[in-house]
């Protein structure tokens, strides 16, 4: 081999050597972990701010599907588990560790050490330093300055130099030990973390070959491949408990699929409790469960609430929200086509669909029952409910900052149902019915909404003496009937027509309004006028024609209720305004009936609600670890800005120019407050008293 190759090789080695040791450098260094620490800490504001583990659909509402695809390329849906946190957090722990190494034991040897080999020509370029005489020899005046050093509660080591004494001394070492107790803290607590995060769950996965199960399937046809040991050290599932009902395993969520966590023990869920306060807030959650242990055939009960977790064999299940555990719903339809008044009967399961055919026609449509709510706490102060809660809100109102609060918009206004039409393509439309009437602006309505994309929006349905939609639907069928049309515009005439002539005129205005209004609601008659009359006369215009529209709708009320058998509306002052708002409400519902994306409107008849727990499950080994991470974060914090290092040095020497003994003296510390200038007063002051006080300690 060449001197020319060797030469080369031994250039490579050396420029790897180097490489690696740079890089060792950078990731020891204090800048680079405090910009990893900064970065996790803004991530932490992100994932703080940011809902998190929410269903997709609700981000895509919130940034739309163009930036909900960009950042879900960054995993800010689940921040704290994602593949770049979790990294960040080992690189942490990694610089932090080297960190230690590197420093802590220079800084063991500098706490221990007294810095004895200072000379005094050094003492003179410190700024707290004192130079006295004292007519006291070296010996005596040592032994002073010592004694003076012991009472104040400092350490101190004495160095003999020919005739010359050295004694010097120091204490609030033990600051020292606070950046060591601070750092190791960060460690620690991030290591805790890492252990209770997805990170053993998604060890198992990359070596341990488990397989996230994607499939809907039982539980009890997962392979094992699905199935994580029941021995697992770190977890955190959740499981769903109807009443009635007992689980042995739960689920872990990660990415798209789950996995299948099998517990210790069996928990059956006896009873769920919700309790109100008077405004119809939940004010407690409790779930009455029954702990089965197979392993030592041990049973016994208890109840686990909000903040009240149960914790056995390791594991801690904690209430985590609760949920539908299959109630069975009777819901009553109402065709929204055609002029026959009839109804039927839908009959479901909650999460189950059905087929209900529309008619005649041989087509029919699925029907899923989505959620059932029994009860409702809204605040109609706006005039539709407000965004309904997660169960987290209803927590805080239970045991958060809330509690104490009232809100006297706030009522409990009943049950109601949600369900989801899916018509023959495959297109699904989300409803939200409510079962009882609710008082708006003084009239009691049944609130039906919908929400094909963007939240929902309400229609308001005016409610019959019964409370219910049954003689508006009957308004709906007589409206489409043509017969009943021309009738209620011949009574209206016939009623307000003062002369043959009147009545005719407003029996062909009422029949055109009252006729486009049935082809096309409240729409149709603005495109109407708007295109037959003049811009500066559809004001006018348009408040003629609402007003035919409501009296004429008012006289086909009294039609329907006549074929159903019910009396004449009452003509009574403190009935006619009732009726106006009725007729005037009817009318806004009949406009926005023509816009309802379905062909049938289902109110909820009766049900029979079935509850269900859903259950935290986790075992977090790190706990513990992140509470020593904790205390020694506070251990550090506090010996780091509540101990202060001092150190002091001071030269006895024979004084050159008469006798007695030249004292050269310098204290320093790592931060100069006012304490530290305080201490140094006294120590010059105790210093200046050996040069006027004989056979005396300088105290």
């Amino acid at each position: 081999m060449s001197s020319a190759e060797t030469a080369l090789k031994s250039t490579v080695a050396t420029s790897r050597d180097g490489f690696f040791v740079r890089f060792v450098e950078l990731l020891s260094s204090m800048r680079f972990a405090i910009s990893l620490l900064v970065f996790i800490c803004l991530a932490s504001v992100i994932g703080t701010v940011l809902p998190q583990s929410r269903p997709a659909s609700n981000y895509i509402d919130m940034f739309g599907p163009f930036w909900y695809e960009v950042l879900d390329k960054f995993s800010l849906w689940h921040i704290y588990n994602s593949a770049w946190f979790l990294i960040t957090m080992a690189f942490l722990v990694t610089s932090t560790s080297l960190c230690l190494i590197r420093n802590t034991p220079k800084m063991l040897k500098d706490a221990r050490s007294f810095r004895e080999n200072i000379r005094s020509s050094s003492l003179r370029s410190f700024h707290h330093k004192v130079d006295v005489q004292t007519a006291r020899d070296i010996s005596d005046a040592g032994r002073a300055v010592r004694g003076w050093l012991a009472k104040q509660g400092y350490a101190v080591k004495v160095r003999e130099d020919g005739e010359a004494l050295l004694v010097a001394a120091k204490k609030g070492s033990g600051n020292r030990l606070g950046y060591i107790c601070a750092h190791a803290a960060i460690v620690i607590i991030c290591v805790g973390g890492l252990l209770d995060s997805e990170l053993p769950t998604r060890l198992q996965i990359m070596f341990l070959g488990k397989t996230p199960i994607v499939e809907n399937m039982l539980i009890a046809n997962v392979p094992q491949r699905g199935r994580l040991s029941v021995d697992n050290p770190s977890f955190r599932a959740n499981v769903l408990i109807p009443e009635g009902s007992e689980r042995s395993s739960a689920i872990v969520s990660v990415d798209d699929g789950a996995l299948v966590q099998p517990l210790p023990f069996t928990l059956k869920l006896k009873k769920f409790d919700v309790e109100f306060y008077s405004t119809g807030m939940p004010s407690r959650f409790a779930s009455q469960v029954e702990v089965i242990d197979p392993q030592n055939d041990k049973k016994f009960e208890t109840t686990i609430e909000v903040n009240e977790p149960l914790r056995y064999r390791g594991v801690t299940v904690y209430q985590s929200s609760f949920d539908d555990g299959g109630s069975t719903v009777e819901l009553l339809g109402y065709p929204l086509g055609g002029s026959a008044n009839l109804t039927f009967d839908v009959k479901g399961k909650v999460g189950d669909a059905s087929d209900v055919a529309l008619g005649a026609s041989g087509k029919s449509v699925k029907v899923e029952v989505t959620k059932l709510r029994p009860f409702n706490v809204e605040d109609f102060s706006g005039g539709e409910p407000a965004e309904q809660k997660a169960f987290a809100e209803h927590v805080a109102s239970v045991t958060g900052s809330a509690a104490g609060k009232k809100n006297k918009n706030l009522h409990n206004v009943g049950p109601s149902v949600e369900y989801r039409i899916i018509n023959e393509s495959g297109q699904a439309t989300l409803f939200h019915n409510y079962m009882v009437p609710v008082e708006l602006d003084g009239l009691q309505v049944i609130l039906a909404g919908v929400n094909e994309g963007g939240g929902f929006r309400y229609m308001r349905i005016p409610a019959d003496a019964e409370g219910t939609v049954k003689e508006f639907m009957s308004l709906r069928a007589t409206l489409a009937d043509p017969l009943a049309r021309q009738e209620a515009v011949e009574r209206f005439a016939k009623n307000y027509g003062a002369s043959s002539s009147d009545q005719q005129a407003l029996r062909l205005s009422a029949q055109r309004a009252i006729d486009t209004f049935e082809a096309g609601g409240l729409q149709a008659i603005s495109t109407f006028l708007e295109a037959n009359v003049p811009q500066a006369e559809q004001a006018r215009a348009a408040d003629v024609v609402i007003r035919l529209l409501g009296s004429s709708v008012a006289e086909l009320r009294n039609i329907a209720r006549q074929r159903a058998g019910l009396p004449a509306l009452s003509n009574a002052p403190d009935e006619l305004d009732r009726n106006v708002d009725w007729a005037r409400t009817a009318v806004a519902a009949l406009s926005d009936l023509k816009l309802y994306p379905s062909a049938m409107l289902l109110t909820l008849k009766s049900f029979e609600q079935v509850q269900a727990s859903v259950f935290q499950v986790s075992r977090t080994p790190g706990k513990n670890i992140v509470y020593l991470g904790c205390l020694l974060l506070v251990v550090g914090v506090f010996t780091m800005f509540f101990v202060h290092d001092r150190r002091i040095w001071i030269w006895l020497k024979s004084s050159e120019t008469s006798s007695g003994t030249h004292v050269l003296a310098a204290m320093t510390s790592q931060k100069r407050t006012l304490d530290f200038n305080r201490e140094f007063d006294r120590f010059k002051q105790a210093l200046s008293r050996l040069s006027f006080v004989e056979g005396k300690d300088p105290s």
